[in-house]
């Protein structure tokens, strides 16, 4: 199995990027906001892991090892694919999603596209006991938080700004602190947005 490539950035595709290993092309596909952060020409190391199927074999890339671990423990739950673990991440950062599956929450889950209702409570009440003693510290976030998120997401786009936009400042706010109330965040975000 692959878990980690180290290389030179080839090219960045809409969601995906081909990095270059020792003259080897691999194309990896990761979230939105990881491939925001990369330049075609310079050198990376990414986590991996490779989904083999009947017809194909997809390599999924994160920039750090825990966001990489907890895509496999999304993909542990019954119904749930790489593709569809990756856009759960693109959308929220992981500590959000720990945070709100020991809370039993699935607010964030139910705004993925092709996840419902039924779906997201699966992914809570499966992943739930794992959930202890995973992430924690600095990073854990409560229901409460995640919900302040969404707010200030929704403020900002009201003040104009587009939903990935306003969606990378919270991600970049909520990892840098333990901010929890909404004005706050907003605030933050701001200043983030310049």
């Amino acid at each position: 199995m692959i878990s980690l490539l180290h290389g030179n950035i080839l090219e960045i595709a809409e969601r995906a990027a081909v990095i270059d290993v020792n003259g080897v092309g691999y194309k990896v596909s990761m979230t939105e906001d990881s491939l925001r952060g990369l330049k075609t020409g310079t050198e990376i190391t990414i986590w991996t892991h490779l989904a083999v199927r009947e017809n194909s074999q997809d390599l999924y890339g994160f920039i750090s090892k825990k966001d990489r671990d907890f895509f496999e423990l999304l993909i542990t739950v019954s119904g749930i694919g790489p593709k569809t673990a990756l856009n759960i991440l693109s959308l929220v950062a992981s500590e959000t999603l720990i945070g709100a599956i020991r809370d039993g929450s699935t607010s964030h889950l139910v705004k993925v596209s092709g996840i419902g209702k039924k779906t997201a409570e699966k992914i809570v009440l499966e992943l739930k006991d794992k959930m202890i003693g995973y992430g924690g510290g600095e990073n854990e976030y409560t229901a409460a938080g995640m919900s302040s998120d969404a707010d200030a997401i929704e403020a900002l786009k009201a003040l104009g700004y587009g939903a990935d936009e306003a969606r990378e400042a919270i991600k970049k706010i909520v990892a840098g602190g333990k901010l929890t109330d909404t004005g706050a965040k907003v605030k933050a975000a701001l200043k983030v947005l310049g």
